[in-house]
């Protein structure tokens, strides 16, 4: 029986290398002389950016996200928290890295699919949802259905199988 894995995934090399560009461009630039601007990455999920005032934070997310689209890493997956004061006056910032589905995301899928009317199952299967169906057209439906809901994660349709 045909089916296919639904599944939210980084590719964190990518998302390393989205960091290291960034670092790099902040280095450079002129409006980030002496400020001491740092751009931290735990190799999981949290980016924390540490600068001088709250409006260089905000030029370094900016720049991090340019990185990110650039390196095909969907902004969708970037979970900026809040600018926060630090000690000696200065601004920090946490980004997390979405990774996975959570249940309720799983359910909305699933009900998506569901409510699509197409001769297809999903079941959840931990932090992906697997569609199945007997036709490998039911399936594409089912694909095209997801697409079109504009979920607010970047997914993926892998594992297809015949």
């Amino acid at each position: 029986m045909p089916s296919f894995d639904v599944v939210s995934q980084l590719d964190l090399q990518e998302v390393e290398n989205a960091v290291n560009q960034a670092r790099k461009e902040v280095a450079q630039r002129y409006d980030f002389k002496d400020s001491a601007t740092t751009i931290d990455w735990d190799k999981k999920e949290v980016i924390t950016i540490d600068s001088s005032d709250e409006f260089k934070v905000k030029a370094v997310v900016d720049v991090l996200m340019e990185k990110m689209v650039r390196r095909n890493v969907s902004v969708k997956a970037l979970d900026p928290g809040t600018v926060a004061p630090s000690s000696g006056g200065r601004a920090r910032q946490e980004i997390r890295l979405k990774q996975g589905i959570d249940a309720d995301r799983a359910r909305t899928i699933a009900k998506l699919v569901k409510d699509a009317k197409l001769k297809v199952q999903a079941q959840i299967m931990g932090d992906q949802v697997r569609v199945s169906g007997k036709k490998r057209d039911d399936l594409q439906a089912a694909i095209q259905a997801i697409k079109a809901k504009e979920l607010d994660l970047p997914l993926q349709f892998v594992n297809f199988r015949e």
